[in-house]
């Protein structure tokens, strides 16, 4: 805190019913005037769960947390479709059977690996500069190009044959739209299904159960809630230097090459002090968080 001011990452347990953007104002508001503060991926109003903020000199960190990979719990009506994929949207019931579990069960792998995905209308991707959830409201279809997304895991927890209610838990590349994934899943069985209901679990390694709920959050615990920034980056490899070369990394300074591959956390003292990568015989700094 070398500016006086917080740094590193703050995880938020977002309830539905509640934009990120106004969750992230909440927490602006308890942080001193002038704090920067930015997210690493929004969840829809009627989503809930794990929200990565960034707080200070972490918000440099984004680039790295952002495409990390999520974890998702979410439970779908099946027979219904829905113009929006989830319950936001205009319902329409579909002809023909319910899939039971056997036939769930089996297509799964289908929908397992690299796949290609179209993004849905009302996502917040931007084509032609336009928002297409903005464009889904003065009623604009455009064409959209479908994009590859992994899914890790897709496993089915549970079904409910008299609700007529799936439940699933997904594992994916950031980007993945879990709606259209579903949707995807039922459409290929036949039938045609909408969410009712998707919770954020985790991002990269950063579980929900270590979130603090967004009632819970108050001017006298959120210094405490706040993580470091070591901890926000615990996927990248883990370079330690002497303190004595503390003050050649705040600014930047070039180094030998480590002899890592890809980005890099460099840290001394316990502190992370910067993000490096070799290029060449050189390692160069790519973010550096402490003040010269």
């Amino acid at each position: 805190m070398a500016d006086g001011r917080p740094s590193g990452a703050l995880l938020l347990d977002k309830p539905t019913g509640l934009t990120s953007a106004r969750a992230l104002s909440k927490v602006k508001r308890l942080l001193p005037k002038g704090t920067r503060i930015g997210h690493t991926g929004t969840l829809d109003p009627l989503a809930s769960g794990l929200l990565v903020l960034l707080i200070g000199r972490a918000t440099r960190l984004a680039r790295y947390v952002t495409p990390l990979d999520k974890s998702y719990t979410t439970t779908a009506r099946v027979g219904v479709v829905s113009t929006t994929l989830d319950a936001e949207g205009e319902l329409s019931p579909v002809e023909g059977p319910i899939p039971d579990e056997v036939a769930i069960r089996a297509e799964l792998p289908n929908f397992t690996g690299n796949i290609l995905q179209t993004p849905p209308m009302t996502s917040a991707l931007k084509v032609g500069g336009k928002r297409l959830y903005d464009l889904h409201r003065r009623g604009i279809e455009v064409e959209r190009e479908a994009r590859p997304v992994e899914i890790h895991t897709l496993d089915l927890v549970s079904t409910d044959p008299a609700e007529r209610t799936a439940t699933f838990e997904v594992s994916c590349s950031s980007g993945t739209y879990v709606r259209s994934l579903i949707s995807d899943l039922f459409h290929a069985l036949g039938s045609g299904a909408y969410l009712t209901t998707l919770r954020r679990t985790r991002v990269g390694d950063l579980p929900v159960s270590h979130a603090i709920p967004h009632d819970d959050l108050t001017d006298d615990n959120i210094n405490n809630r706040i993580i470091q920034n070591d901890a926000v980056l615990g996927r990248l490899p883990r370079v330690e230097v002497p303190e004595e070369a503390r003050g050649a990394v705040c600014n930047g300074r070039k180094f030998p090459a480590f002899g890592v591959e890809g980005s890099y956390r460099v840290v001394a003292g316990g502190e992370l002090l910067a993000v490096y990568r070799d290029e060449g015989d050189l390692a160069r700094a790519e973010v550096v968080l402490c003040a010269p």
